[in-house]
């Protein structure tokens, strides 16, 4: 083997490509992996190799390209950068709002204001009426949630929850305003239904 030339030492040819070389030598790296002779004897001629592309590219004769020329540059992707916290609250709230038509809007308001016009001044009614606006204006939400992206399970969670906080908040903040509001005659009751209206809306509008 001491006779051979380097091509010849890794069984290439002489017009044998960069990437030939290489694989050439790693192959009989492995192959020889624990016989120190001989991995030095492949190292050598895998050098004598590069030098020998270098002079010729010298001489004009071939382009030696730069990865042969610098073995050990390695060329690293560029790490991909993690989402900043403002990005993944972005990508959340897009997830979650909206940006409805204005029929996506006006329909829905109709049949709230109906409904909350219902529950004022049909008073002779009163908690029945009250209750059975409150059951379609939930059916409407629901509705009109679930038409948006044919999510039915979600509509529900999302309208029970308005009607639940409209209610708790409409409770407790009749007792504050309801008393003062002498230019309508209006119930805590009527009150806390209007205000739930108005946030059924809010959310089958603006939510998706």
């Amino acid at each position: 083997m001491s006779d051979q030339n380097p091509y010849e030492k890794l069984g290439v040819s002489e017009d044998a490509s960069f990437d030939e070389i290489q694989d050439a030598r790693n192959r009989l790296l492995e192959q020889y992996s624990g016989d120190t002779k001989r991995l030095e004897m492949i190292n050598v001629a895998y050098d004598a190799i590069l030098m020998d592309r270098l002079r010729m590219r010298q001489e004009g004769k071939i382009k030696v390209p730069e990865r042969i020329r610098f073995p050990e540059r390695l060329v690293q992707a560029p790490a991909k950068e993690s989402p900043t916290k403002s990005e993944l609250s972005n990508a959340w709230l897009q997830r979650i709002i909206d940006k409805p038509t204005p029929r996506d809007v006006l329909l829905p308001g109709a049949w709230y204001l109906g409904l909350s016009a219902i529950s004022v001044f049909y008073q002779a009614g009163g908690d029945q009426v009250l209750q059975l606006a409150l059951v379609l204006g939930v059916g409407i939400g629901i509705y009109f949630l679930n038409r948006k992206e044919g999510k039915f399970g979600r509509a529900v969670l999302l309208t029970l929850l308005g009607l639940i906080v409209g209610l708790i908040t409409g409770g407790l903040v009749a007792g504050l305003l309801v008393p003062q509001m002498t230019f309508i005659s209006m119930t805590a009751n009527q009150f806390s239904t209007v205000l739930t209206f108005i946030l059924l809306w809010l959310i089958s509008s603006f939510l998706r």
